[in-house]
């Protein structure tokens, strides 16, 4: 019995379609969204503990460092966001065919760029 199976598998070489990186990258946003809510609600308990704190909040969002990392924790955010809105769409019986199901998948990798691009313009 000889079988012919790949003995290496490069994952580089696969072109995943656009749903299956959508997908990916939905639960993805989900784990960062769900780690960040633990930086933000401590931001939001020092913020609120007195003058004091809130002042060591402000000054924390002086540096590029934490606004680069609220820039990415609103970028999960959204994209998250949008992609359960698109999942909404999907389990309600739209864009399941390939094509409507790919270019939803870009539809929401766009959306979710121009709703980061305006969340740093925002936060710089």
């Amino acid at each position: 019995m000889n079988k012919q199976r790949p003995v290496y598998l490069d994952l580089s070489q696969i072109q995943f379609p656009a749903t299956a990186i959508a997908s990916i990258l939905h639960r993805v946003s989900g784990v960062i969204t769900f780690v960040a809510l633990a930086i933000l609600l401590w931001l939001l308990a020092t913020s609120l503990s007195g003058a004091q704190g809130f002042a060591q909040v402000q000054s924390y969002f002086q540096t590029f460092f934490v606004k680069f990392i609220v820039w990415g924790i609103l970028t999960a955010l959204a994209y998250h966001a949008i992609g359960g809105i698109r999942h909404l769409f999907q389990d309600l019986g739209h864009f399941e065919e390939m094509e409507s199901g790919n270019a939803s998948a870009k539809a929401s990798f766009v959306i979710t760029l121009v709703v980061s691009v305006l969340a740093g313009a925002w936060l710089w």
